[in-house]
């Protein structure tokens, strides 16, 4: 297992290598997420063809992983295409923040090792030796299913919002973005609550709580959330401010007059 692991990280550490010297050279970080989306969609299919476990557990895994990696990996290119060259704000702050690129393809390499860490609920179940799927396998990877459905929900409606000319300078307070200024982001940390669950059904699975932990982090103090309103209320300005007031921040929750 650990050697598979190896190998996962060292592709990992190869492609994010890769996408940085495409990013440098067309100038727009935004592939950053592009391959982190994508990455999943890398490994989980080769832990599930080269793990010796038994029955169809480990590319039922697999295939709820690619599911997500696929679906926000191809939304998020499509954004970047269309943007381009326009970059995300969120990396336009951070190149305030970190003039050069080499402190990028750092930051590019520490997403190889997250994509390797989040592989983890692959990898353990293309190792489980049961050929019975348990009760808390099932669970969790419904759980992970219901994420990835709501996170296309929230993404498809902003989507729709954007579309409409007149809502350039609005504020999306539609369908579920009128319960949490971020259900994009809570969909997404519930897909590895999920995968966390179903990994406890595997020997070792307790490691896997890293997953949705370092999700959480990310979206709510590094590049999610601080990084998103920042931008938000730079650009919408009082009608963001209010949105704040009103509309809770992560957990979907009722809407306060």
């Amino acid at each position: 297992m650990i050697a598979l692991f190896a190998t996962g990280l060292a592709i990992a550490a190869g492609y994010f290598a890769a996408t940085w010297a495409i990013s440098v050279r067309i100038r727009n970080y935004g592939l950053l997420d592009v391959a982190f989306s994508y990455g999943v969609a890398i490994l989980a299919p080769l832990y599930a063809y080269v793990g010796p476990g038994i029955g169809p557990r480990k590319w039922l895994f697999a295939a709820i992983g690619i599911a997500w990696s696929l679906r926000l990996g191809t939304y998020i290119l499509v954004r970047v295409i269309r943007h381009h060259p326009m970059e995300d704000p969120r990396y336009g702050s951070l190149r305030r923040r970190w003039p050069g690129p080499l402190a990028f393809l750092a930051f590019f390499e520490l997403q190889a090792v997250m994509v390797a860490v989040f592989s983890l609920p692959f990898l353990l179940a293309s190792f489980n030796p049961s050929p019975a799927i348990a009760s808390i396998e099932v669970a969790g990877l419904m759980l992970a299913a219901i994420g990835v459905l709501g996170e296309t929900i929230a993404d498809l409606q902003m989507q729709a919002f954007k579309r409409d000319a007149q809502h350039r300078a609005a504020v999306c307070e539609v369908g579920l973005w009128r319960y949490s200024r971020h259900p994009n982001y809570f969909f997404e940390s519930l897909v590895w609550w999920g995968f966390f669950v179903a990994a406890l059904g595997s020997p070792y699975g307790w490691i896997t709580i890293a997953c949705p932990l370092l999700m959480l982090f990310f979206l709510l103090r590094v590049t999610g959330i601080p990084l998103t309103e920042e931008y938000a209320l730079r650009s919408k300005g009082d009608s963001y401010r209010e949105y704040q007031r009103t509309t809770s921040r992560f957990v979907p929750w009722f809407h306060k007059a």
